[in-house]
């Protein structure tokens, strides 16, 4: 890695200094505590938001250490809440080229992470519209396992689903072929309302029709409906079958999505959904969804 000794670094360090002192611990679900000396943010806090370590990101802010990585630059954005602008700004001055939007590093909309912030109660997160995870709350990674760190075709969950059969442990098999086509309908639905040159979507609905032949046959089918409210069947690994009421919030675009996950009424299933809380993320899947 590169050092960090530039006057770009330096202004980096300023610019993360500006934008962490505007925020107020409540805007990003933290407590303000009685003995707090700062305005805005503390730096072990942003630390904690972005999944660094308080050293690293006291490095970052004095303009020294390493050139931090896309998804760590990803990450920091999300922990101060920065706007589409001051998120290009940042990768600027970290001398990261910006990434295309829909792949993990996405930039996620301030206000729809301000709404996962207030979800503490029920499983959230927020996902692009190829369902490439972006950003999860606790609760989620309790009930659906731990969806960061993929990279490339795999941070699809839909890529996932047709090409890696442990994706699909989290389902009753009962439900499987109803849950492939309304994937596929609902990858329909976001292929239309994008750019016809759009190479993302392209390239990941190429490479599914060469390896999935269920795929391919559903993709004849030509089915087309979003995923707007679903009910869903889930297997976790303690709590066994939870049946859940799965609701979209979409963006002005519809390139990203919140979901949150609340118990099926008229079933028994809340008491254990309640449970999650209690075991964390102790024992979950793996990246699944």
């Amino acid at each position: 890695m590169a050092g960090m000794g530039s006057v770009r670094y330096t202004e980096l360090g300023a610019f993360l200094r500006s934008r962490r002192e505007r925020i107020r611990p409540a805007d990003v679900g933290l407590p303000h505590g009685p003995r707090r000396r700062v305005s805005g943010l503390r730096r072990d806090e942003v630390a904690q938001l972005a999944g660094a370590s308080v050293d690293y990101y006291n490095e970052l802010e004095r303009g020294a250490g390493s050139q931090p990585s896309e998804q760590m630059i990803a990450a920091l954005a999300r922990a101060l809440r920065l706007s589409a602008d001051e998120r290009d700004y940042l990768y600027h001055l970290a001398d990261r080229p910006v990434p295309s939007q829909g792949g993990p590093a996405s930039h996620v909309h301030p206000g729809m992470l301000d709404l996962l912030t207030r979800l503490t109660s029920t499983p959230a997160q927020v996902i692009t519209d190829l369902h490439v995870t972006l950003v999860q709350n606790p609760l989620a990674v309790a009930l659906l396992g731990d969806q960061s760190g993929l990279r490339g075709a795999r941070a699809s969950f839909v890529h996932r689903w047709f090409t890696e059969p442990d994706a699909r442990l989290l389902y009753p098999e009962a439900d499987h072929a109803a849950q492939s086509r309304a994937f596929v309908a609902d990858l329909r639905a976001a292929v239309a309302r994008r750019d016809g040159k759009d190479t993302e979507a392209g390239s990941m609905i190429s490479s599914l029709l060469d390896t999935s032949p269920e795929f391919a046959a559903l993709w004849a089918d030509h089915d087309v409906a979003f995923r707007r409210d679903d009910r869903k069947r889930l297997n976790h690994p303690t709590l066994g079958l939870i049946e859940v009421n799965c609701l979209n919030l979409f963006s002005e675009d519809g390139r990203q999505r919140l979901l949150w996950f609340t118990p099926a009424v008229g079933t028994d299933r809340a008491d254990r959904l309640d449970l999650l809380a209690v075991l964390g993320t102790q024992e979950v899947m793996g990246p699944t969804r």
